[in-house]
C-alpha cells in the first residue's frame, strides 16, 4: 500500500479516536451523568479502513455498557471515527448498527 499521500498512519488515527472518545466521555460524564454508574467497559479497536481516496481514515471502536449496573449483563456498542489522514483531526463520531 502506497503511504505517500497519508500525513498520519493507522497507529496514529486510532490513537485520535481513542483519545477523542475519553474526552468526550470525561465530558459526558462530569456533566449529564447523575448517578455516575454508567461505565464503559472493554474499549476495543473492531474495524480499521482508509477511505478510496485516502484523505480520512474510518476508525471503529466498540466498548460495552452494563445493564444492570453490576457488570453482569452488557451492551456492545460502536462508534464509527472519521479521522482526518493528513491531520489527524476527528472530524466525525457516528454509530454504527450492527
Amino acid at each position: 500500500m502506497d503511504t505517500t499521500m497519508i500525513g498520519i498512519g493507522v497507529q496514529g488515527a486510532v490513537e485520535a479516536a481513542s483519545k477523542y472518545f475519553h474526552e468526550l466521555q470525561r465530558v459526558i460524564k462530569s456533566t449529564l451523568l447523575e448517578d455516575n454508574t454508567t461505565q464503559i467497559r472493554d474499549l476495543r479497536l473492531e474495524e480499521v479502513e482508509l477511505s478510496d481516496d485516502r484523505s480520512q481514515w474510518l476508525i471503529t471502536l466498540g466498548y460495552s455498557i452494563s445493564e444492570d449496573g453490576m457488570g453482569i449483563r452488557s451492551v456492545r456498542h460502536y462508534k464509527i471515527f472519521t479521522v482526518d489522514a493528513t491531520t489527524g483531526e476527528v472530524q466525525s463520531m457516528k454509530i454504527r448498527e450492527v
